[in-house]
């Protein structure tokens, strides 16, 4: 019963070195191998790893994005299980051999994705499951409905995640799948730069009959946020993309077109209503940053193909 674990970092300073550490201190018993992918980063976080035990340290050389250094991190893995997970997560004590024992019940054969409940800095339970995203709850989304009323969007923002359930999808900050499963859906999808890319392996797996399980007897420490809090409007840019992405690739095309439209003119508006309403011109200024570099990719996209 052995588990590779794949930890993708950038910049994440000091939290890279007590992400590993946890798993080094908690998961001897059973985890084959510890692969970081560093993608690219300027503030030395990757030396602190590349001398513990059973590490090896992947230097891309550059930001390849999270599902292109999970797929290259998972290149090499060769266990029952792979485990990706966040540098600004943490395990603790029992977070492994609990969600292990629990994948290997005969009950829980056809379970290809595990995902735990995930503690805040607050010591809250985060709600960190969704449903498959639909166009109707994107469009939701971009209007804002789906703050008022959560169910209309795709995340599970009104379950208190408090017992074991299948979903349809469980948050990548750990993400624990089956190894057989990862090859049979070839990875991650690598035009997902981040965001949505999780989402897109749940739902290939279900195509092939794999459910994803939110397994409650298991905790890991997520801080949340994580890297991408240095650069905001890039990282709302990248989640606009993405989910521009998924949709033309998982939706019918008038339903993507919706998508597409809700996007691109409803969203901004309301983003920046509510930043005004917040006099927050910090997100104002980033809102727009992003809708700008939306914008300069767009026609590229449309005109050549590109997905990035």
């Amino acid at each position: 019963m052995k588990v590779d674990v794949v930890i993708v970092n950038w910049n994440a300073g000091t939290q890279l070195l007590e992400c590993v550490d946890s798993v080094i201190l908690y998961g001897q018993a059973f985890v084959g191998q510890i692969i970081v992918v560093d993608n690219g980063s300027i503030d030395g976080s990757e030396t602190t790893v590349e001398h513990l035990p059973n590490v090896s340290l992947i230097r891309a050389g550059v930001n390849l994005g999270f599902g292109k250094a999970c797929n290259r991190g998972a290149a090499h893995a060769n266990s029952e299980f792979i485990l990706f997970l966040n540098p600004d997560a943490r395990l603790y004590p029992d977070s492994l051999i609990n969600v292990l024992n629990f994948m290997q019940k005969p009950d829980n054969a056809t379970v290809g994705i595990c995902g735990v409940q995930l503690i805040d800095e607050q010591g809250h339970v985060a709600r960190s499951c969704a449903r498959f995203p639909s166009a109707s709850g994107f469009v939701a989304h971009a209007i804002g409905l789906d703050r008022i009323i959560p169910a209309l969007g795709h995340f599970m923002s009104e379950w208190d995640h408090a017992t074991t359930r299948q979903v349809d999808q469980v948050i990548g900050a750990f993400f624990l799948i089956r190894h057989g499963v990862f090859d049979a859906i070839q990875g991650f999808d690598e035009q997902f730069f981040v965001y949505f890319e999780e989402v897109d392996v749940a739902y290939r797996a279900k195509q092939l009959g794999w459910s994803s399980c939110f397994f409650a007897d298991a905790q890991a420490f997520h801080a949340g946020g994580g890297t991408s809090d240095q650069v905001k409007a890039k990282r709302l840019f990248y989640s606009l993309r993405s989910r521009i992405l998924y949709a033309f690739k998982h939706f019918k095309p008038l339903a993507a077109t919706a998508v597409l439209l809700a996007t691109l003119f409803i969203e901004p508006v309301s983003r920046s209503a509510l930043a005004i309403g917040r006099r927050s011109w910090t997100s104002l200024q980033e809102t727009w940053t992003a809708y700008g570099m939306l914008l300069r990719w767009l026609p590229d996209w449309i005109f050549k193909g590109s997905t990035r």
